[in-house]
């Protein structure tokens, strides 16, 4: 079992958040969980094929960080583990659906599957199979962003960039060379740390001297922060913070979120190297129950509108799955489309 840290406090009476946010929050946490529900369903039905990574437990920190940022104009970048952070980005569901099944209706015309979502409507860069390869995409974003505004002279080029990667990514060299780059030129960038404790079967703790990632941030004169990523009152005000002062020019921020996945590191994972304590421990904290006690008690919502999100999502999601197994499959004559080549 992997050594625990001490979960940062939160002080939930802190937390300024209307009825409709709240109710955005939890729609967005209940889509993710459900979905990714399903799509192991799927999985194991065999209507996916290869790998597939979902994301059960960490729904706190994609809806808290994603729905901090703007519908349209700021951009999120993803890992292998995407499906959610593409739900979050408002990607419809029925076209992350469909991409899973390699449909050309899915958002990246059934090319990308699981690991490569991406949708420029939407301001999803896309989904990264190798570790830490996106980290350079969202930072060259914040830098167009930032270049667009200063040199071309366009004011409403404000937009900020979010990047998620693991906690294996944060031993990578593209994690140090990136924070570097976002910190002399003040990016407008927020880097986040899904610290979920394994990178595969690895530790977290054995694999890296400074088992804290957002100290890190210090070496770069950047702001660097912990937060629970199991509360995502806490996630998403820490967000709104960090977004602010991105978009004012202040710079870029490096978050760990402490999370976990409440699945193995795909469906093709057994899952037998985490200690079962471990998990006992951490499936208690699941996130979409704990900020429905909090909606409840706070008389932000009443069990039954809670409810009735619940099922209205399962009916989305069922509705996906309709739609991507009536889709129609790529024409292999098209086999050579949206490849982008010179002569």
């Amino acid at each position: 079992m992997c050594a625990e840290r001490t979960l940062p406090k939160f002080d939930t009476a802190s937390a300024k958040i209307t009825k409709e946010e709240g109710l955005i929050l939890y729609e967005d946490m209940v889509l993710g969980r459900l979905f990714e529900d399903k799509c192991a369903e799927m999985y194991y039905r065999g209507k996916m094929f290869g790998f597939v990574h979902l994301y059960n437990g960490q729904e706190a920190v994609s809806s808290g960080i994603v729905k901090a940022l703007r519908p349209k104009g700021d951009y999120v970048c993803s890992t292998y583990r995407d499906h959610v952070h593409a739900l979050s980005a408002g990607v419809p569901a029925k076209e992350v659906m469909a991409e899973l099944f390699g449909k050309e209706t899915g958002c990246s015309k059934g090319r990308g599957g699981s690991m490569h979502m991406f949708s420029a409507e939407h301001g999803l860069l896309g989904g990264y199979a190798f570790v830490a390869e996106g980290i350079p995409v969202a930072t060259g974003a914040a830098f167009q962003s930032k270049y667009r505004r200063e040199a071309m002279g366009d004011p409403s080029s404000d937009s900020v960039a979010v990047c998620f990667f693991g906690d294996g990514a944060s031993n990578n060299g593209q994690f140090f060379e990136c924070l570097n780059m976002a910190a002399l030129w003040k990016l407008p960038i927020i880097y986040v740390v899904e610290n979920n404790k394994w990178a595969i079967g690895m530790a977290h703790d054995r694999a890296t001297s400074q088992p804290e990632i957002y100290k890190k941030a210090s070496v770069f004169n950047m702001a660097g922060y912990e937060v629970d990523g199991m509360d995502v009152l806490a996630v998403n005000t820490l967000a709104k913070e960090a977004v602010a002062r991105a978009r004012a020019g202040e710079g870029p921020t490096l978050i760990e979120a402490l999370t976990y996945r409440f699945r193995g590191h795909s469906l093709a994972d057994p899952d037998e190297l985490r200690d079962p304590g471990e998990k006992e421990f951490w499936g208690k904290r699941d996130p979409i129950k704990k900020f429905a006690a909090y909606m409840t008690e706070k008389g932000l919502a009443t069990a039954t509108e809670l409810k009735e999100i619940d099922q209205k999502i399962t009916d989305l999601v069922e509705d996906a799955v309709k739609f991507a197994e009536s889709s129609p499959e790529p024409n292999p004559s098209d086999l050579h489309r949206y490849i982008f080549a010179e002569d």
